[in-house]
């Protein structure tokens, strides 16, 4: 019986020194002695113009906890009616002013040149400061290959 007992603590206190030595839900990776630059990207191909404000909300909140001095990069990919809601000429005030902070204070974002081909797009049309890439679902793809965390909320 004693020998289980004591099996038992053993156990308990290895799981113990275990958890110790896990950071706490609480601890952040960005704070801290050496903090980590995050590469982030946030995915969009919704036409609503509520969903794009959401989305630019989240990006921005993220900010916000991380701060810009601990994001290595932080990009926006859309495609297909995902560039509904940047469209110039229709876009949202709400919209366009978190787009333009955003932009101004270091998001880039991708527009889908295969969706602007296919609904005759110009980039001309697109928000200021919007960037292209060859295909949306690519560039989704490539940057989860070179480890950006991938969001899509």
């Amino acid at each position: 019986m004693r020998g289980r007992w004591m099996g038992w603590l053993v156990a308990a206190g290895i799981v113990a020194s275990a958890l110790a030595a896990e950071p706490s839900i609480g601890e952040a990776s960005h704070k801290g002695d050496n903090p980590k630059k995050h590469k982030i990207f946030y995915h969009f191909n919704e036409a609503d113009p509520k969903k794009a404000s959401a989305v630019l909300t989240n990006i921005q909140n993220h900010i916000d906890v991380v701060g810009w001095k601990n994001i290595e990069d932080l990009v926006l990919v859309a495609h297909g009616p995902g560039l509904t809601p940047f469209l110039r000429k229709t876009m949202d005030p709400e919209v366009k002013g978190k787009l333009d902070r955003l932009l101004t204070g270091g998001l880039s974002f991708a527009a889908c040149e295969i969706t602007m081909q296919r609904r005759s797009i110009k980039v001309e049309e697109l928000a200021e400061g919007v960037g292209t890439t060859p295909s949306g679902v690519v560039r989704v793809m490539e940057l989860q290959e070179k480890g950006y965390a991938y969001i899509r909320p």
